[in-house]
């Protein structure tokens, strides 16, 4: 991509609505907004109106412009998120962590959208939703314990309606969808329970997959109670989103029957909105959303990949200025809702986080290979022990060779 090539493409859009600029110059957008209320500047508009699925709807509602302190746990959120993220990369860079999988830039995303969620609503992340967790009340040391291999999964989804993380590619999105046709079964049996939907959360990378195209089908087919989450961060590893699909991701819901919105990713205030109108619609029985949250990573695809070899410096630089986390500080102390005791009580209370964070990594030890045999199947399998018997014979050879060195 050269962004020396084009100009940035205009938007018209209602006074309430910004839009973000594309990420490559070479394919502009000139008919897509990507609602926004918080703009890079700091500046918050006090509504967001738009015309979704032939549809003016009013955000406004969802909006929380006005609570202080709901803004300030916004950041909070987003804050401690990214010191997370760096404490976890650096643990992975000093081999403490097998991989680790880094979000920055994406928190706004994610910390909107799963602040968004109410208790019986159930989330289905890949394997970069550490926002999401928290907001979910996931112990972010039981996140490491993926990372570090000691553990298959890492904490109980039950207890906090928020799935196991999933590596294989879109493969949460039909589990989402199974869950949500579960959901409106039980409404049926049981109309006192709440009304509940389920998030799949998907990159641009993985809307690419036969997966997601089958999970939307079956979604629209049984109007199910499901919201597609979409980040769009630009890049699926090394291809860009320009290659992957040649129309903007969220006009990819009406071809199946239900709204799509680009909602400004790393808008936090937006992205919650948002969220919260797109949940309501689906507990209310008027079927799946699918949100493109269109926002940039920042840092590398996983820890073994180096985005170097595939994007330009120049890229990044040009979306530093719209960081989730600074534009939500800016508002804050323009309108005098935070000051300096705040932030540095919050730097003082993310270093607290980190300490006991590496601590507890440190102290992990791995399990005995033996209890991952035993994992397999709820009961013993005549297959599986005499796996483990070759295990065991395989490792007692090595014994023999250090007895005789």
């Amino acid at each position: 991509m050269n962004s020396s090539r084009l100009p940035a493409a205009e938007f018209e859009v209602e006074e309430v609505v910004r839009a973000t600029h594309p990420v490559d110059p070479d394919r502009p957008e000139p008919g897509v907004t990507a609602l926004q209320v918080l703009a890079p500047d700091g500046t918050m508009a006090r509504g967001l109106s738009a015309r979704i699925a032939g549809e003016q709807v009013d955000f406004s509602p969802y909006l929380a412009v006005d609570d202080a302190d709901h803004l300030r746990s916004l950041y909070r959120d987003m804050f401690l998120i990214r010191r997370f993220d760096q404490e976890s990369t650096a643990l992975q860079r000093q081999g403490q962590l097998a991989l680790w999988v880094p979000l920055t830039g994406q928190e706004a995303a994610q910390i909107g959208s799963g602040r968004a969620l109410a208790p019986q609503d159930y989330a289905f992340p890949t394997y970069r939703e550490h926002g999401v967790a928290l907001t979910r009340g996931v112990e972010l040391s039981e996140i490491l314990r993926l990372f570090r291999g000691v553990t298959n999964g890492g904490w109980d989804p039950r207890e906090r309606n928020f799935h196991l993380y999933t590596l294989v590619l879109a493969a949460q999105s039909l589990h989402a969808v199974g869950y949500a046709m579960g959901l409106q079964r039980d409404q049926l049996a049981d109309p006192s329970l709440p009304p509940g939907a389920s998030v799949a959360y998907f990159g641009d990378g993985a809307s690419s997959e036969g997966d997601v195209h089958e999970s939307m089908v079956f979604a629209a087919s049984f109007n199910a109670p499901v919201v597609f989450f979409c980040q769009n961060n630009q890049w699926a590893i090394s291809v860009p989103s320009s290659v992957q699909a040649k129309v903007p991701l969220a006009q990819r819901a009406e071809g199946y029957g239900f709204p799509g919105v680009r909602v400004d990713g790393n808008d936090v205030v937006a992205v919650e909105a948002v969220t919260r109108w797109a949940l309501e619609h689906a507990r209310s029985g008027r079927g799946p959303v699918l949100i493109e949250a269109y926002t940039y990573r920042m840092s590398a695809h996983t820890t073994a990949d180096d985005p170097t070899k595939y994007r330009l410096s120049q890229d990044e630089q040009e979306w530093q200025p719209r960081d989730p986390l600074a534009r939500l500080e800016t508002y804050l102390r323009s309108a005098g809702l935070a000051d300096d005791a705040f932030f540095d009580g919050l730097g003082a209370e993310a270093a607290t986080m980190a300490t006991d964070l590496r601590r507890a990594v440190l102290a992990m030890t791995s399990p005995d290979l033996a209890d991952r045999f035993a994992a397999v199947y709820a009961e013993p399998h005549p297959l599986i022990q005499e796996e483990l018997r070759f295990f065991q014979q395989y490792e007692a050879g090595f014994a023999d060779e250090g007895k005789h060195a």
